[in-house]
C-alpha cells in the first residue's frame, strides 16, 4: 500500500494548489527552509490519520491552518464588501493501485476514476445565516474558524471515519522534545507500547514494590512522625509519601536510560538515535504503511546519521517512507532516484533532468547546495571563488556571501549542467566565466540564456571585451582574458600594488602575469586576505550585484 499523488490547496505555506507525486518506497524531500518540506509530511499525516502535533485536528481548527495571503485576500474582500466565499482546505490522497475498491471514484480535483480520499477543513453551510450577519458588518479580522469543520470523503463520495482509511501514516519527529521529571514522555510511551501486557503487569508490580518500600522504611516512619507531631493546625497526620497514582503511574515516574545515564542528559545526538529508532520499532510504525521522517539529521554526526539511515534501509525496505531534510549526506546514502528537490513549490526529480547521469558521479551532491540558498553564483575553481567572495565583502559591509544566502560554488566547466536545475526550479543563479578571447563561443554555449532568450532568474556574466598582448609563455600567446588579467586591468596594471599584495618585488608586469598565471591558488588568497584597496572587473560587480 503506498501513495500514489498528494494535493495540497491553501494548506500552510502552500497558496492554491500544490501537487507532489512519489515512489512507492522512498522518498527524500530536499529544500531550503519555508519551501513546505514539512508541511507536506503533515499534510499527508493529518489526511491519514487525522492527528496535527499529536491531537485531533477537530480541535485543533485555527487560522493559521490556512494560507496567510489566502486569509487577508478573503478578509480584505469582506470589509471591501465584495465577500469572496470563506476559503477552504483541501488536502487529496491519490493511492497506488488496487487498495480498497470502495474508495474508487472520481470525486478529486482530476475527475478522474481512481482509488483515494479527499480531507477538507471547509465552512459549514448550516451556519449561513449567523455567518451572513457577520459579513454584512465588513469589519472581519479574521476566518470565522467556528463555523468550520472537518472532514474526511473517498473519491466514491462517501464520507470515512479516520479509524477506516486504509492507509496509515506514521509521523517521527526526533526533534521535538517534551520532559517530564527529566524523561520524556513520547519515550516512555514508546517504551510501554514496545511491551507484552505482561510485562507491564511485572513493571507495574515492581513499582508498587518500590513505593512500599519506601513508605516502610524506618527513617521514613521516623521522619513522618517528627512532621506529625509538629502539625498543629490540622486535624490528621500530615505525612511525606509517594504518589500511588493511577496503576499506569509507573510512565511518568520512571526515567528512561541509556547506558545507566537518565534520557534527558545524554547528548542530543544520542536523544535523536534513540527517539528515532524507538519510535521506528512502536506499535505505529509498525501497522503503518506510510512512514514520515522529519529531519533524521537533526543533532547527529555522520557515523550515527549513517547507522539511522541504514537501519532505515534494512527495516523498512517494505514501507513508504518520506523524509524531508536539509542533508546532502542523507540524499546521498539514501540514493539520487529518491530525491525529490522543492523550491518556489515547484518540485524536481533530478532522475528528470538530461543532465541526471552527471549529477549522480558528483561526490557529496553539492549539487543540493543550489536550492539551499537565497542565491548561487557559479564560479570555474577555487581561485575564482576566493576573488567573487572578496568583492562581495567589499561591497556588502565586509559580509561573507553565504552570511546573506548567497552561496559562491566552483562548478569545473560544468555551468550549463547546473543552469538546467536553476532553470527547472527558477532558482537565482549568476555564472562567473572567462570569456578566453572568444565572445562567439560564450555567447553560442550561454545561448538559452543570454539575450532574447535571458532569464529573468539566471545571469550570464563575463568580460565583453577581447584583451590582447605581446606577451608569450613557453611559446605560447598569453591569455588576457582570464581572471587575473583582468584583475589586474581593473586596477590600471599597478605593478606596485600587487607586489605589496602578494608579497613580491618583480619589476615587469610580465614578470608579475607569469607568476599569477602559475599560482593562481595563491594570489586569489592573497587579495582576498589583504587590507589594500582593490578594484573588480565589471563583470564580476555585476553577478554580486542584489536585483
Amino acid at each position: 500500500m503506498a501513495i500514489k499523488k498528494i494535493k495540497i490547496r491553501n494548506f500552510k505555506c502552500f497558496k492554491g494548489l500544490f501537487e507532489i507525486e512519489l515512489n512507492k518506497g522512498l522518498n527524500i524531500l530536499v529544500g531550503n527552509n519555508e519551501t513546505g518540506k514539512s508541511t507536506i509530511l503533515e499534510a499527508i499525516h493529518i489526511a491519514l490519520t487525522g492527528l496535527y502535533g499529536g491531537r485531533n485536528i477537530r480541535n485543533e481548527l485555527s487560522q493559521y491552518l490556512f494560507n496567510k495571503e489566502v486569509v487577508d485576500l478573503y478578509i480584505n474582500s469582506v470589509n471591501s464588501g465584495s465577500a469572496w466565499p470563506p476559503p477552504s482546505i483541501i488536502i487529496e490522497i491519490f493511492f497506488d493501485g488496487s487498495i480498497d475498491p470502495e474508495y474508487e471514484g472520481n470525486e478529486n480535483s482530476e475527475h478522474d476514476s481512481c482509488e483515494g480520499l479527499k480531507f477538507e477543513i471547509t465552512f459549514n453551510e448550516k451556519y449561513n445565516s449567523e455567518y451572513n450577519t457577520l459579513v454584512s458588518k465588513k469589519s472581519m479580522m479574521s476566518i470565522p474558524i467556528e463555523y468550520y469543520e472537518a472532514s474526511w470523503t473517498s473519491f466514491a463520495r462517501q464520507s470515512v471515519t479516520i479509524r477506516s482509511i486504509p492507509i496509515k501514516s506514521a509521523m517521527i519527529d526526533s526533534s521535538n522534545y517534551r520532559y517530564q521529571n527529566g524523561s520524556d514522555v513520547y519515550i516512555s510511551r514508546i517504551v510501554k507500547d514496545l511491551l507484552s501486557p505482561e510485562e507491564v503487569t511485572a513493571v507495574s508490580q515492581a513499582h508498587r514494590k518500590m513505593k512500599d518500600t519506601f513508605i516502610d522504611d524506618d527513617s521514613i516512619k521516623a521522619i513522618n512522625k517528627r512532621i506529625s507531631s509538629e502539625s498543629s493546625i490540622v486535624d490528621g497526620t500530615v505525612s511525606l509519601t509517594v504518589d500511588l497514582g493511577t496503576k499506569n503511574a509507573w510512565e511518568s515516574s520512571l526515567v528512561t536510560q541509556l547506558n545507566d545515564v537518565p534520557f534527558g542528559y545524554i547528548g542530543k545526538g544520542a536523544q535523536c538515535v534513540m527517539k528515532t529508532e524507538l519510535a521506528l520499532t512502536h506499535k505505529s510504525a509498525q501497522h503503518a504503511q506510510i512512514v514520515l521522517l522529519e529531519e533524521p539529521e537533526s543533532h547527529l554526526s555522520f557515523s550515527k546519521l549513517n547507522q539511522l539511515i541504514k537501519a532505515i534501509e534494512e527495516k523498512y525496505d517494505d514501507k513508504q517512507i518520506i523524509i524531508s531534510t536539509h542533508s546532502s549526506f542523507v540524499a546521498n546514502k539514501l540514493g539520487l532516484e529518491n530525491l525529490l528537490l522543492l523550491e518556489n513549490h515547484q518540485v524536481i526529480r533530478v532522475t528528470e533532468l538530461a543532465s541526471a547521469d552527471f549529477f549522480k558521479k558528483i561526490s557529496g551532491y553539492d549539487t543540493l547546495r543550489l536550492i539551499l540558498c537565497k542565491k548561487a553564483i557559479l564560479v570555474e575553481g577555487d581561485s575564482d571563488e576566493l576573488v567573487v567572495q572578496k568583492a562581495y565583502k567589499n561591497n556588502n559591509n565586509n559580509h561573507l556571501p553565504i552570511e546573506d544566502q548567497i552561496d559562491v560554488i566552483s562548478v569545473g566547466t560544468s555551468f550549463l549542467r547546473f543552469l538546467e536545475l536553476a532553470e527547472a526550479l527558477n532558482l537565482n543563479v549568476a555564472v562567473v566565466t572567462d570569456n578566453d578571447g572568444d565572445i562567439d563561443a560564450i555567447e553560442r554555449k550561454y545561448a538559452n540564456f543570454i539575450k532574447e532568450n535571458k532569464k529573468d532568474n539566471i545571469k550570464i556574466c563575463y568580460d565583453e571585451v577581447v584583451d590582447t598582448g605581446a606577451l608569450t609563455i613557453n611559446g605560447k600567446p598569453y591569455n588576457y582574458n582570464t581572471l587575473e588579467p583582468k584583475l589586474l586591468k581593473a586596477n590600471g596594471n599597478d605593478l606596485a600594488l600587487f607586489n605589496k599584495i602578494l608579497g613580491t618585488d618583480f619589476e615587469s608586469l610580465d614578470e608579475l602575469q607569469k607568476y599569477m598565471k602559475h599560482h593562481k591558488t595563491e594570489t586569489a588568497l592573497a587579495v582576498f586576505e589583504t587590507s589594500e584597496e582593490v578594484a573588480f572587473p565589471e563583470y564580476i560587480l555585476e553577478a554580486i550585484k542584489d536585483e
